[in-house]
């Protein structure tokens, strides 16, 4: 028993390494990021999600953390107008820790749900996505401004990712591993949610005169970007988490 023990915990140590790895290898290069306007959308989310459906918790916790430690680090070596947020352990790591131990969770409750109740709370995410971007677009056009054109056709293309996205969930996924895909969506916006709500807690005003915008609208900024850089790395990551989870299970 001592030693199944021992090379669990072997095993896990060495996933933690690899995958935490692979989610610096993305910081590093450009495709860890997706230029969204001024901000840069991140998949380096994705290892710590598949760590946290595989292994559990603990694993995704500590790949989280790599991941946190890593955006200190790129903070302080590779700065830009706005890397002082992400100096902050309470911005930059504690909700990448969160992004393990809530995507474990999630997958783990889902997986006692059933296959049709998984896919009742699906229908409604997608549902409220698309009813959020089009109200989007509606107040866009209700009270357009030339400044207001770049969200506009951002909130279009948006609308219409999402819903090729639901339509694949009816068409194509209805039988594959929507437990997975609702724990990739949750974790991604654990991410997004938790590291934009500290900085408007601690430093709305101050990130957007960093961006170049009025701090009188620090609220609408950073939901904004919120929105724009949310829902596009969910979709990123719900397709590679399941391929990769998919192709694991697999092989076991």
């Amino acid at each position: 028993m001592s030693n199944e023990t021992s090379k669990l915990s072997l095993r896990k140590i060495v996933i933690i390494g690899v995958l935490g790895a692979i989610s610096i290898v993305l910081g590093m290069t450009p495709i860890g990021f997706i230029p969204i306007g001024p901000t840069r959308a991140t998949i380096m989310h994705i290892p710590v999600i598949i760590g946290a459906i595989m292994e559990g918790p603990i694993v995704g916790g500590f790949i989280g953390l790599i991941f946190g430690l890593f955006s200190i680090y790129q903070a302080l070596t590779n700065p830009t107008p706005v890397s002082f947020v992400f100096l902050n352990p309470l911005v930059s790591v504690i909700p990448r820790i969160l992004i393990g131990i809530v995507s474990y969770y999630v997958y783990n409750t889902l997986k006692n749900l059933g296959k049709r109740g998984t896919l009742g709370l699906l229908y409604l995410i997608w549902i409220g996505t698309i009813g959020y971007l089009l109200y989007g677009i509606f107040t866009n056009i209700k009270n357009f401004q030339s400044t207001d054109l770049w969200m506009l056709l951002m909130n279009i293309v948006l609308l219409l990712l999402t819903l090729t996205l639901a339509y694949l969930t009816h068409a194509k996924f209805r039988e594959k591993a929507l437990d997975v895909i609702i724990s990739s969506a949750v974790g991604t916006l654990t991410n997004t949610v938790g590291v934009l709500s500290m900085i408007y807690l601690l430093y709305a005003e101050r990130f957007v005169e960093a961006l170049g915008g009025d701090v009188t609208t620090a609220r609408k900024v950073i939901v904004g970007i919120g929105i724009t850089n949310g829902i596009p790395e969910t979709i990123i990551a719900i397709i590679i988490v399941t391929s990769v989870v998919g192709a694991l299970k697999n092989r076991r």
